[in-house]
Order: structure tokens, then sequence, then C-alpha cells
């Protein structure tokens, strides 16, 4: 599917660079662009020469240009990338040129959709492409790597031909339902149903980890005032960025920092110490401490000896994963920590690699366990994998029940439409639209 209109977008991000690129696409990418350059002969495939830039009969600027021909480009379309130097006026004046001979402005996210459009990648690819460039971690970006490489995508394959093959077999016995003829044991359709529905589910529970890597890990820090929160904070960011004093109740407000450990990106929360108080303000602090607490993947409990009385706290964290820590434990001449316990000393660096692997270790092992498998990171594939679980027990349910054949098959045909939903087989424009307005423009 090809576009007849021919777009240009700054493909580098704006702003004041040594270097720039301006990418154009579609059938007129060579015509829009030779009247820009002093270099009249054609230009080959894939080769880069050194061009200038014309604005009418003045020099705009000195570049580079590469002519990628149809079907070999990142869109699948005739394509032209321009190097220039990254300033704001040169790559302005430089769309308005390519404007001016005929191309018009691209859309947010307008060259990977053509790519799409054009059978060069898969929804799913095309969605990576936007992860790999937000990846902010090893392990995100690992993550979007296998998503653009096809590996997800060939492993939704597969899922799909088993569901294809379920499907068949039961649109033979109603190519002969007038025969009473049943061509698959309902006992061996099951054991298919069964393996179908446990990739499903560990592919939809796999969102847990993906997100974490995509979105980083929420972990709250909380404790009795004055416990070495804000210390804690710092020493793990090797940075003062919490205000620390002897004074109890200093943190007023909830601070949010990111650190990267092992290649996972977590994102630490310092809160509000927990215990009663009748300040205003403090009492806002401790609200916003006890929703820190609810957002947060993993807990860190620090104290230095008290226990938090907030009745709250319990509840709060029953559901978490909660990492228990002794601090100041310098001060305390001979302490001996209990098994779930680690001491820490925030004010000299003591016990921090230790609670790191403690921060990480489930994460890693995660991670290693599922090397082969997809891991869901994007909301909308893990969305259309809650529906796959529902059409699966329906299906289920309908092959247990003996109900008609024609009936069936509508859950097993629903199932293949959400699947497909991922990988684009099945698409609607305004599906696209919402996808690829979330692309930075030039990509």
């Amino acid at each position: 599917m090809k576009s007849p209109d021919t777009i240009a977008a700054v493909a580098t991000p704006p702003g004041v660079g040594g270097v720039a690129v301006v990418r154009i696409s579609g059938p007129d990418a060579i015509a829009v662009t030779m009247p820009l350059l002093r270099r009249k002969d054609a230009l080959a495939p894939r080769h880069a020469y050194h061009v200038t830039i014309l604005d009418g009969s003045q020099t705009l600027d000195d570049g580079i240009v590469v002519y990628y021909p149809s079907p070999n480009s990142y869109t699948g379309e005739d394509t032209v990338e321009m190097s220039c130097h990254g300033s704001r006026y040169v790559t302005q004046r430089l769309l308005e040129l390519l404007v001016t001979h005929g191309a018009r402005l691209a859309k947010p996210g307008e060259f990977t959709m053509r790519a799409f459009l054009g059978g060069k990648m898969d929804l799913a690819q095309a969605e990576a492409v936007a992860d790999i460039i937000d990846a902010t971690s090893e392990s995100a970006h690992t993550l979007a790597t296998r998503q653009l490489s096809g590996q997800v995508s060939r492993q939704f394959d597969d899922l799909r031909s088993q569901f294809v093959e379920l499907a068949s077999l039961l649109e033979l016995e109603l190519d002969f339902s007038d025969e009473d003829v049943e061509f698959a044991d309902r006992t061996k359709l099951l054991a298919t149903l069964d393996a179908i529905e446990d990739v499903s589910r560990r592919t939809a529970e796999s969102f847990r980890l993906g997100n974490a890597i995509k979105n980083g890990i929420p972990v709250a820090i909380v404790g009795q005032p004055n416990a070495g929160k804000s210390t804690l904070l710092n020493a793990l960011l090797g940075d003062d960025r919490a205000i620390v004093s002897d004074i109890a109740g200093t943190t007023r407000d909830t601070i949010e920092e990111l650190v990267t450990i092992d290649g996972f990106l977590f994102r630490f929360v310092d809160t509000a110490g927990l215990r009663h108080s009748d300040d205003p303000l403090e009492s806002a602090g401790i609200e916003r401490s006890l929703r820190a607490v609810q957002r947060a993947d993993v807990v860190i409990l620090v104290d230095d000896g008290d226990t938090i009385e907030e009745p709250r706290f319990a509840e709060a964290v029953a559901d978490k994963r909660v990492i228990h820590v002794r601090n100041k434990v310098d001060l305390v001449l001979g302490y001996s920590a209990p098994s779930d316990v680690i001491p820490v000393s925030a004010k000299l660096g003591t016990g921090l690699d230790e609670l790191r692997h403690s921060l990480v270790e489930p994460y890693l092992v995660m991670r290693n366990s599922m090397a082969d498998a997809p891991i869901l990171a994007n909301a909308r594939h893990y969305e259309a994998f809650l529906h796959i679980l529902d059409d699966v027990e329906r299906t289920r349910e309908g092959l247990s029940r003996h109900i008609p054949t024609d009936l069936v098959m509508v859950d097993v045909r629903d199932a293949l439409y959400h699947l497909g939903q991922i990988t684009g087989q099945v698409s609607n424009n305004e599906l696209l639209d919402t996808i690829f307005s979330r692309f930075c423009i030039g990509k």
C-alpha cells in the first residue's frame, strides 16, 4: 500500500546541534530533492554525496545526501536522507524548500506507518521502534530490540498457527455437519486448547515484568521519621538529592529519582515519615506516602530500631514485596541482623550492595526464565491477551458442553481477531492513527 504523497520531516531531535537529518519519503523524493542541490548528476543508490544545498541561487548549507530507492528503504518507498548542520534556521528553511517543490510535512510516526503499510514490518515491530527510542535502560533496550527483530511476532505466529489448526478442524466439522461427522475427538481438542491457554496465560503474566522493564520499577522508601530514608536515597543515588536533617518530619512531600541497577530502571520514591501528626502539612505528606506505597511494586521499609505505628501501613503493603532494612547499624555495637533484615549504614555506605542485589534479583530471575518466551511490554498487547484468555475460556466451555460447532467457532475467530490486532493482521485506521500519533515527527 503506497501513498501518492511525498513527505518530509526532521528525523533528529529539535534544537541546535552539530548535525540534523532531514528525511524525505515518497514517489517524488528525488524530484523534490534535486532542485535543492548544486549537483545535477543522478544520485546512485546508497552512496553518500557531499553536496551544496541551495536556497534559490544562494547557498543554504553544505551537507551529505543519500538516496535509498524503493523497496530497499526504511519505508519501502523512494527515500532521501539529507544531513546538514543542526541549525534551527537551516532545518526549517530546508523543510520549507522541500514543501515548495512538492513535498508535505510528515505527521507524527508517518514514516514508520508507511513502513508497516508497505510490509517492511508488522505492527508489533513498528511499536518497538518507539520503544527503542524511549528506552532508558539496558533491559528496556533489549526487550524492544527483540520485538523489533520480529522474534516476538514469530512466537505470536506460532500461537496463531495453533488457533488456526483448531479452527480448521472445527470448520471441517461444519462443512460435513449434515452428515453428522466429527473429525476431531473433543478430548484432543481440549488438550490443544490447554496448550494454547498455557502459552497465552504465561504471555499475559509476562506483562508485569515487561511493564516494569519498560517504565521502571517503582520502589517506595518508607519508615518512621528520622529513620534515615532520605540518607538512604542519597546513598543509592550517589548524590545529595534529598534534604537530610536530624529534625524529625523534614520530608513533607515525595521525591522521585531514577537509578539503573544491573540493567533495570528503578524509580525510587522517598516519602514522609509515617507517624501520627497534628501538623496539617506533615499529615498531607503522610497521605502521599501511603499513596506512593500503593503504587509501588517494592517497598523498602527502613527502621533504626523503632516500628511504624501508622495503622494503615500494614494494609497498604499487604500485597507488596517488602525489603526490611535496619539503618544506622554503625551506631549499634555488635548488631546482628535477623535473616529477613538487611543491615545498612546509609551514612557510611555499608550494606548497599546487598540491598541492590535484593532489589534486582527477582527481576533477573524472571527475565532469565523467560529468555526464550515473549515478554509483553505494551499495554495494548496485554489487553489483547486478556481478551484471548476470555475467548479461550468460552471455547473450552463450548467444547465441554458440546455446544454446536458454529457457535464454538465464533469464540475461536474472536481469539484469532485479538491475536491479529497485535501484529496488524487485523487493524483499522483509528487503531493505526492512535498508535503512530505517539511517535515523534520524523520517525
